[in-house]
């Protein structure tokens, strides 16, 4: 049981890390100009310098709630880890691991409303790049989607041991 514990904190402190890394880094997608290799995240587009996203007001709302809804997935994730650790010396074992699976849970869910926003309205549109595709932190965000959805579950399933 403990080296369940112990893969499991593991594997959350590596999504908790992912997401932060995939939030910031601006590399969602990718794509190629005369001018080099052009890369745009959630908060910056990216040649050879940076400078502010241009989007449309039409996509600004939805560029918004990504944002937010990556920032809270971070929140969460982090809140579920913190809550790991009090209840594993503080619960008796029927009860440990409710809160942590459900706020991990809260967490999937912010990834996924976060990333499938962002697949429908900005995959494909970057304009005069040609062969635009997903960049790093864009996998890395369907990945913390599905560590985040394991790590409820199990935290859910452990309450009972």
């Amino acid at each position: 049981m403990l080296v369940l514990l112990a893969g499991i904190f593991v594997v959350h402190i590596a999504t908790v890390i992912m997401l932060f890394v995939s939030t910031i880094a601006n590399v969602w997608m990718v794509g190629s100009s005369n001018f080099g290799t052009i890369s745009t995240g959630l908060w910056l587009l990216c040649n050879k310098t940076c400078h502010q996203l241009p989007v449309s007001s039409h996509d600004e709302a939805s560029l918004k709630v990504v944002q937010a809804f990556m920032i809270l997935s971070i929140v969460f994730s982090l809140v579920a880890l913190i809550l790991f650790i009090i209840q594993l010396f503080t619960l008796e074992k029927g009860k440990r691991f409710y809160m942590t699976g459900a706020v991990m849970l809260v967490c999937w869910m912010c990834i996924l409303i976060a990333v499938s926003i962002y697949t429908a309205r900005f995959t494909g549109r970057m304009l005069y790049y040609t062969n635009p595709h997903h960049g790093y932190c864009f996998i890395l965000a369907w990945i913390c989607f599905c560590f985040s959805f394991i790590i409820g579950i199990l935290y859910l399933v452990l309450r009972k041991k």
